[in-house]
């Protein structure tokens, strides 16, 4: 199943895509209800969601796409370090605020990023040149959990996943560096560009999916599922050791190297730039930089 939250008629609704990937079908929502995007879907539970009648069908051109989960209730919560030549990328560009340097890390790094910096496909991210001269991309899978959980083992939590959607773990690099925590570089505003849609968890293949990312019309990232460090079920275990998963809550899985501060010199974001995150066959997500408006 592929799920979209959209914005048409000035109204916000939820549906499921064809399979010929063209056609929407709203799920029969409140208004209130639809503005939280898959969460309405998820706080259904195993309850199916009627759609409504054929008539309400919307083609994709006449939409425009939000994040699937267009504010999650809690922070969504990433990895860093998850891929061992991204490792070795930020460690030899002098990006490590972690003292992890060049080595694996033993554990999962775990932080976050504010709900409020979540935007959809197409959205512009915004660069403050007052704030950040470092602007860089990370394209992610994240994954959406479905069931709530604590202490979760790992051949127990494929059970708790809905499903997935493209991340793009947007980073102000010299914040990351001065603040030697990664909220603040992590979090400001428009730095969490999620989509264009969520798939159940059957449609995706965890060990061998390709995460591929352009700036412009240049391949930067180009990696796989398969040189995760720490696979999916283990990073459920590690983050539920003592913190309850809820249903709606995204895990932003890590990205492989590529970064812009992995070049010599750094290639950072700047206005104008677009960056375009595929990972199949959840689809493409993209998104114009844009100077802070003034």
């Amino acid at each position: 199943m592929r799920i979209v939250t959209y914005r048409v008629d000035g109204e916000v609704e939820v549906g499921v895509v064809s399979q010929d990937g063209l056609a929407i079908t709203p799920f029969d929502l409140p208004s209130d209800r639809a503005a939280q995007g898959l969460l309405a879907v998820l706080d259904a539970g195993q309850a199916a969601l009627p759609l409504r009648n054929t008539e309400h069908t919307r083609t994709l051109r006449e939409v425009e796409l939000l994040a699937p989960i267009p504010r999650p209730r809690r922070n969504v919560l990433c990895i860093g370090k998850n891929y061992y030549a991204h490792v070795q990328e930020i460690a030899r560009a002098g990006f490590d605020t972690t003292g992890v340097g060049d080595s694996a890390p033993e554990a999962p790094i775990v932080f976050s990023k504010l709900p409020e910096c979540v935007i959809g496909s197409e959205q512009p991210i915004l660069l403050d040149a007052s704030v950040t001269q470092e602007l860089d991309y990370e394209a992610e899978l994240g994954v959406i959990i479905g069931r709530a959980g604590r202490h979760i083992s790992a051949a127990d939590a494929m059970a708790h996943v809905w499903g997935y959607t493209i991340i793009n773990d947007v980073t102000a690099r010299d914040l990351q560096r001065r603040h030697r925590q990664w909220l603040l570089g992590k979090s400001q505003d428009g730095f969490c560009p999620m989509g264009p849609c969520a798939i159940s968890a059957e449609e995706l293949d965890l060990e061998n999916t390709s995460i591929r990312c352009w700036v412009n019309e240049e391949l930067r990232q180009d990696g796989n599922t398969e040189l995760m460090m720490f696979k999916v079920p283990a990073l459920i275990e590690a983050i539920s050791a003592g913190i309850t998963l809820l249903p709606g809550d995204v895990i932003a899985t890590g990205t492989p190297a590529g970064v812009g501060a992995g070049f010599d010199p750094p290639k950072f974001l700047r206005a104008g730039d677009r960056v375009r995150i595929e990972i199949p066959p959840i689809g493409i997500l993209q998104n114009r930089v844009q100077d802070y408006p003034a």
